[in-house]
Parts: structure tokens; C-alpha cells; sequence
């Protein structure tokens, strides 16, 4: 590793540090060379650079970076998995180097949807808000959602995350925080939205009427302070949504000298 010489460079120098670091370090992604990414990320951490910003400023982008590409056909499927199991196996180290700010009292659940990249996502989520005093309890992605209602009713967090999306899940995500409002469990409880189709479809965060949106982690982690409690939605329908019609049941058929008659 690098000789220690912490970062005393202005926010340009740093900047310019940081975009050189990012290039490399998906260079190494995309060749998967698990050891020279480590080796990079380490001799950061040795000149200063720390774990939170390496998880938001190199991880995290690059995690966004090869969905985009696998989105657009651009790398493989192969490519997409060298690299996110690399991101992630970073991730997971660079997690016992984060400097932990005392316990706020505050707590959070995160789930998401399914996938890999979906799962890092959400694991570097919980790790910075752990890392910021918050208790986390990390659930992953495919817990059904009476499921994580009864969870949420036991633990009865301040924030409930669902992290990354694809268009095909944003319907189960819709009834999951339907049911939590119907139900009436933890009704001062917020539900975030990040990442995924919902960085993408500008407007679903407030159509599946989650109460919070952030594009990212760092964001997130904003967001939650400027939104501290929770201000319920009003049940007004939707522009361009039609509230359900009650079906009505036709009574029983008449017939009249053998022809079957319905009854409109």
C-alpha cells in the first residue's frame, strides 16, 4: 500500500483525484481484476480518501455505470456479473472502515428488488446509514410482503427503504405500501424510494405514494434529515386515474318459455 499522505488538496484537486480514481477503478470492473481493484480502493484509503467517500463517490457511481450499460446492451452478461460481484466484495470491505458517528435513535428498514446490483444498492444504503447513528435492519430483496408488514409492525422503524426496482416489480412495490397504509401499521412511518425504475420514470415515486424519493445514497441521506416527519397524503384520486367501480352482480337469470333472458 501507498505511503499515508492525507488529502489536503482543495475541492478541485480533490474532485480531479476522485474522477482519475473512478476511471481506473472501472477499467479494473470491466477487466475483472479482483486484486488491482482492491489494491486501488486500499491505496486510496492510504492517502485519506475515506470509505464513506469511496462508497459514494466510486462504488456507488460505478455501480450505476453498469447497470446502465447492461440496461443498453453495451457490456454482457458476463461483464455485468464480474463487475458487480467485484463492487460488492469491495463494498463489503470497505464497510469495516467506515467511521461511525454516535447512535441517533433512529432506525430503518431496507429491502429491495431483485438482482445483484439491486442488493448492493441496498447494502451500501444500510451501510451509511448505519454508519451515520442509524440502526439498520437489512432484509434484502424477495420477502413477501405480509412479511415485511408484520416486520415493520414489530420493529417499527422511522424510514422503510425499498431500493432499486425494475418496471415489473413496481406493481407488488405499490400494494406492499398500500397495504402498510390500509393496515394502519406504523402510520408515522416513511417509506423512501431510491434508485431503479424510479430513478428513471420521473413521477412513480409519488404514483405508488411513497412518502420520500432520493435519486442516491448521498441524497437519501439528505433527504431524511430535511423530511424528518411524516406528512400523510390526502386520498384524492389520481390526474388520469379513474377510482374503481364497484361491480354489480346480475341477479339470477329469467326464463321465459325455455329462453334463457338477462336481466341488464
Amino acid at each position: 500500500m501507498a505511503d499515508k499522505t492525507h488529502i489536503t488538496e482543495t475541492n478541485g484537486k480533490a474532485n480531479t483525484m476522485i474522477a482519475e480514481l473512478f476511471k481506473q477503478y472501472l477499467e479494473h470492473l470491466f477487466a475483472g481484476k479482483r486484486c488491482e481493484a482492491r489494491e486501488l480502493m486500499f491505496a486510496a484509503l492510504d492517502r485519506g480518501i475515506s470509505a464513506s467517500r469511496l462508497l459514494r463517490l466510486v462504488i456507488w457511481p460505478a455501480m450505476e455505470q453498469v447497470e446502465k450499460l447492461y440496461r443498453e446492451n453495451h457490456i454482457t452478461r458476463i461483464m455485468e456479473h464480474m463487475a458487480t460481484r467485484i463492487n460488492r466484495m469491495i463494498a463489503d470491505q470497505l464497510q469495516g472502515f467506515l467511521a461511525r458517528e454516535p447512535k441517533t435513535g433512529k432506525r430503518m428498514v431496507v429491502t429491495c428488488g431483485d438482482g445483484q446490483i439491486e442488493e448492493l444498492g441496498a447494502q451500501i444504503t444500510a451501510d451509511l446509514f448505519e454508519a451515520a447513528g442509524w440502526s439498520v435492519w437489512f432484509l434484502g430483496s424477495g420477502v413477501p410482503n405480509d412479511e415485511i408488514l408484520t416486520f415493520v409492525g414489530k420493529i417499527e422503524p422511522d424510514i422503510l427503504c425499498i431500493y432499486g426496482a425494475q418496471p415489473v416489480g413496481v406493481p407488488n412495490i405499490r400494494k406492499l405500501i398500500e397495504m402498510i397504509r390500509n393496515v394502519g401499521v406504523c402510520p408515522d412511518m416513511q417509506i423512501l424510494v431510491t434508485g431503479g425504475v424510479f430513478n428513471r420514470a420521473e413521477g412513480l415515486a409519488d404514483e405508488v405514494k411513497a412518502d420520500l424519493f432520493a435519486h442516491n445514497v448521498r441524497d437519501a441521506l439528505q433527504i431524511v434529515d430535511d423530511h424528518p416527519v411524516r406528512v400523510p397524503r390526502p386520498d384524492v384520486p389520481e390526474p388520469g386515474r379513474r377510482r374503481k367501480r364497484k361491480k354489480i352482480t346480475p341477479s339470477a337469470p329469467l326464463r321465459v318459455k325455455g329462453a334463457k333472458v338477462t336481466v341488464a
